[in-house]
């Protein structure tokens, strides 16, 4: 073997360590160029507006909103309730009725009204009205002939000065009966026609009853303002008596 074998064959493992070696350090700087690279693009990914960013996303355009008034809905002027204008009540034509008392028993013997008249007359008299000859005159219930004993009353009819009837004049019927205070009652003259055009009429009980000037008639106007005195009259027990006939006549 030639000294050249020789020395061939001591630089063979050296001069292949050196390219392993080289090899190694490429792979290596490769690597962490792919490591690099491959961080660089996960920043990128995540933050895309870095300024390393070869190509960044176009910048976004912020379009202003024009904000339109909208107009608030006024209310309506409410005017005071001093302006509103309100409606005067007409008075009432119907008459007031006297407030009506617990019943008291009273002894109907004993008591006898002082200011009962019997039979008006015209000369003196301070009213527009006055109970005409003949009333008060108690007879059998001639209107009313199927209720015979089961029926007691009073009626009869107003005239004016000339004798024609009068018609819407209020009638009041009061006082009381067996010692017991008589409801206060209002008809009005032309609601008992039978008894003629002026006619009036009160049903006082469903049987005959005796009394002595304790319930009383008196004549009211549109206003309430009596038009005639009170007029008591006698009621009685009597089948055949049970209608008291009750006329009043105008004297001025």
């Amino acid at each position: 073997m030639d000294a050249f074998d020789i020395v061939d064959a001591q630089k063979t493992p050296t001069s292949k360590t050196s390219s392993d070696l080289l090899w190694n350090i490429l792979s290596i700087l490769v690597l962490v160029g792919v490591l690099i690279v491959g961080m660089i693009l996960l920043i990128i990914f995540v933050k895309p507006q870095i300024g390393f960013n070869p190509f960044p996303p176009p910048t976004e355009v912020l379009i202003p909103t024009i904000s339109v008034p909208t107009s608030t809905p006024t209310s309506r002027i409410v005017l005071p309730p001093t302006w509103t204008p309100e409606a005067t009540l007409e008075p009432s034509a119907t008459p007031t009725l006297r407030p009506t008392a617990t019943p008291v028993p009273i002894d109907t013997q004993s008591v006898a009204p002082t200011d009962a008249p019997t039979v008006g007359s015209a000369s003196g008299s301070q009213f527009s009205f006055v109970v005409q000859q003949g009333s008060p005159k108690a007879i059998e219930n001639i209107y009313h002939p199927e209720l015979g004993c089961n029926w007691m009353g009073v009626g009869g009819q107003v005239t004016s000065l000339n004798g024609s009837p009068v018609v819407g004049i209020f009638v009041q019927l009061g006082g009381t009966l067996q010692g017991q205070l008589f409801e206060t009652r209002l008809s009005m003259t032309g609601t008992a026609v039978e008894y003629g055009r002026g006619g009036y009429e009160f049903q006082i009980a469903d049987k005959a009853i005796a009394s002595n000037k304790t319930l009383w008639i008196q004549l009211l106007d549109q206003a309430s303002l009596p038009l005639s005195d009170k007029i008591y009259f006698v009621t009685s027990a009597d089948c055949e008596k049970v209608l008291t006939l009750l006329n009043f006549v105008q004297v001025k």
